[in-house]
């Protein structure tokens, strides 16, 4: 079962240490229901954990609405929650999502400002990748 992507997750902030935590992307949620998101996309849970390692090992970087990325802030935190791991964890079930928890910490005063104000009020997965058709989609 398929569920279009809406979010209840909350980011949160860190005033005096410029972090900021939150989901930057779910695959299912907490009901076990596979997330389309507003692109009407699919990620697969595992192509989302490869792509959490490759940001890491890689990048590392935020951005500003995916136009500019040097000076912004870096990653400092980030764990895919995938069924195994909360199961490892003793997490349990329907309690988090399978999906990807960041943290940064963010330099640029501007985009900070825009954070605590609410402009800037989610994360956005920003990347390449090639479509597949689904059975049944």
């Amino acid at each position: 079962m398929k569920s279009k992507w809406s979010t209840d997750f909350e980011i949160t902030k860190i005033d005096d240490e410029h972090l900021v935590f939150g989901w930057l992307s779910v695959a299912i949620n907490k009901s076990g229901e596979v997330i389309e998101d507003s692109q009407g996309d699919i990620i697969d849970p595992e192509e989302l954990e490869k792509a959490a390692y490759d940001f890491v090992l890689v990048s590392r970087e935020a951005g500003d609405m995916h136009k500019r990325v040097e000076g912004i802030g870096h990653i400092v935190e980030s764990m895919v929650f995938t069924l195994e791991k909360q199961e490892a964890l003793g997490i349990p079930p329907e309690t988090v999502p399978v999906g990807w928890w960041v943290g940064f910490k963010i330099f640029d005063e501007d985009v900070w400002k825009r954070i605590k104000s609410g402009e800037l009020s989610a994360f956005s997965i920003g990347g390449r990748g090639q479509r597949e058709e689904i059975d049944g989609n």
